[in-house]
């Protein structure tokens, strides 16, 4: 049994580089080819728009495995890590339905990391499908919001890994009942100083923040 142990050691140590040559092989992360899919109303009422009859979707494709559906412009924070807002296919099928019917859903943003090949969740604060138009600058995420009551109107700037927002503001009063569409232009963003402008529709002039002393909190996992 002594005998064996050097030898096996020994095995192991041959084995080594190709185990370590494995484990460091990079992955595959790819958007597909855009889909036109019917989109509408009807199908998603907090996400769609009533002039909207058609939604591109592309697949997210690791390691040549379709992981999700997306759709819109991806975003490049770091080298390594972009976002991309998923694609969602729902069941909209009754239970009396005697043939599967489905819809195509605006869902959350997502990080995706090309090293890892790993896929997260963004759960962003007071975003709403109907009313957040997010515009990316770096690791952050501007948008108008809803605050939890659905009584404000909001201006929000979200940043990757930070457990707060960076900005939560009051933009004016939100009527549930006569929703304004769109809500706000989408948010423009300034690098110096680093200021973002938000422009309701309901308001004449566009409001600005400042953020200062902000500094990227995005943490990537050792591929």
């Amino acid at each position: 049994m002594k005998l064996r142990k050097p030898a096996f050691a020994f095995a192991w140590l041959l084995a080594l580089p190709t185990i370590l040559s494995a484990a460091a092989k990079p992955h595959s992360v790819i958007l597909g080819a855009v889909h036109h899919e019917p989109y509408s109303i009807e199908g998603d009422p907090a996400g769609a728009q009533k002039d909207e009859t058609h939604l591109d979707v592309r697949p997210l494709v690791v390691d040549g495995k379709v992981k999700e559906w997306t759709t819109g412009d991806a975003h490049s924070v770091t080298e390594r890590s972009f976002v991309v807002r998923r694609a969602v296919r729902l069941n909209d099928s009754l239970p009396a339905d005697k043939t599967e019917h489905w819809v195509w859903q605006r869902g959350p943003w997502l990080l995706v990391d090309r090293s890892t090949g790993k896929i997260a969740a963004l759960h962003l604060p007071e975003f709403d499908p109907g009313v957040s138009q997010v515009v990316w600058f770096r690791d952050y995420a501007a948008y108008c919001g809803l605050s939890t009551t659905r009584r404000q109107l909001l201006a929000v700037v979200a940043q990757i890994a930070a457990r707060r927002p960076l900005l939560r503001k009051k933009l004016g009063a939100w009527d549930t009942a006569n929703p304004v569409s769109p809500a706000c232009a989408p948010p423009t963003w300034q690098r110096e100083p680093l200021q973002v402008s938000f422009q309701p529709t309901s308001a004449t002039a566009p409001v600005s923040f400042t953020l200062i002393g902000a500094s990227a909190v995005l943490v990537e996992d050792d591929p």
